[in-house]
């Protein structure tokens, strides 16, 4: 009976500790392929402005995941990892 009106709860700092890991697994997956084509000077530029995309929407990423106040708010952006 020691479980009666026990809530768990979540360690939101190392909740976002493992959300940003992912934010940045998933970031540096989509650099991989331009990662190559940057060093093609045909494609240089058009892989940079690629790279320059990304960078924006996980620095936008990243600001949404240090406000988020509940796990489930956290939760709520994990789905934008996989674009």
């Amino acid at each position: 009976m020691g479980w009666v009106n026990k809530m768990i709860t979540i360690d939101m700092n190392k909740a976002k500790i493992i959300a940003h890991d992912a934010r940045r697994a998933s970031r540096n997956a989509a650099f991989a392929p331009l990662d190559i084509k940057a060093t093609i000077p045909a494609e240089s530029a058009a892989a940079e402005e690629a790279r320059a995309v990304i960078r924006d929407a996980d620095a936008a990423l990243q600001v949404r995941m240090d406000a988020a106040s509940t796990a489930d708010e956290l939760k709520a952006l994990m789905p934008n990892l996989a674009k």
